[in-house]
This record gives C-alpha cells, sequence and structure tokens, in this order.
C-alpha cells in the first residue's frame, strides 16, 4: 500500500474511532495504546478493534449478548 494511501487509512480509521468514542458506551472501544497491545500495528487492527467496539454497543442496545 502506498504511503499516501495508508496515510488516508489512518485518517479515516481515526474519525471513526472520535465518532465511537463520542457516541457509545464507555468501555466498548479499547484505547489507541490497547489496540497495538491487542490487535497489532497495522490499520487493519485498529479497523478490527472498532468494528468489534460498533458490533458490542449494538449488541447492548438491542439486548443481544455479545
Amino acid at each position: 500500500m502506498a504511503d499516501e494511501d495508508v496515510m488516508a487509512c489512518w485518517t479515516a480509521l481515526h474519525m471513526v474511532r472520535m465518532a465511537i468514542e463520542e457516541t457509545c458506551p464507555a468501555g466498548v472501544l479499547p484505547s489507541e495504546e490497547a489496540v497495538l497491545e491487542l490487535y497489532g500495528p497495522e490499520p487493519i487492527h485498529e479497523a478490527e478493534a472498532l468494528a468489534k467496539a460498533i458490533i458490542a454497543t449494538v449488541a447492548r442496545l438491542t439486548s443481544k449478548p455479545e
């Protein structure tokens, strides 16, 4: 992936993270530092953490187990 593409991915992921942090319940999204330790350093790892936070939020809102 070209450097510009990687930077664009990180920018988009950062924007998604901000939206999740503002709207989802506390605790569903690990910190950026925790994502590095739990998942890894690549944009796909951040995306995985964000997706799991969204799924956990939907599960809480619909009262379905995660």
